[in-house]
């Protein structure tokens, strides 16, 4: 049975955490977290991880380590983790199945959790 992962990382978004890393001292990965605010209702939190908590689940590709808050982790269920740079915007992007909405802005969104069994069962499957 592999790894559960709450989320997935592509190689750029992997390639990001790295640098993100690399240039501060002490710093171990991301922590992805969700709080309310915004005009859809929610958006996403990253933030420096130096020290990671005991209940985060940890996500680790390429080299590349993000932790997810568990209070985020089934708004988070299923979604890939990105990187993108555009003339509009530089920074990650969450393709998510628990969105409902998001605003124009894409910095704020409405999610829907993810079913506590499903994300259980996930857990459990991969001990």
């Amino acid at each position: 049975m592999g790894r559960f992962s709450v989320i997935s990382m592509t190689d750029r978004a992997a390639e990001r955490v790295r640098e993100i890393v690399s240039s501060r001292e002490d710093a171990k990965g991301i922590r992805l977290g969700i709080k309310k605010g915004g005009c859809a209702g929610m958006e996403y939190t990253v933030d420096l991880v130096t020290e990671p908590s005991a209940g985060d689940d940890h996500v680790e590709h390429q080299g590349a380590n993000v932790w997810v808050a568990p209070e985020a982790a089934l708004f988070l269920l299923g979604t890939q983790m990105d990187f993108e740079v555009t003339t509009l915007r530089t920074g990650f992007t969450f393709n998510n199945p628990n969105q409902s909405s998001a605003c124009g802005c894409g910095e704020s969104v409405e999610l829907k959790p993810a079913d506590l069994k499903a994300l259980a069962e996930a857990r459990a499957g991969a001990a």
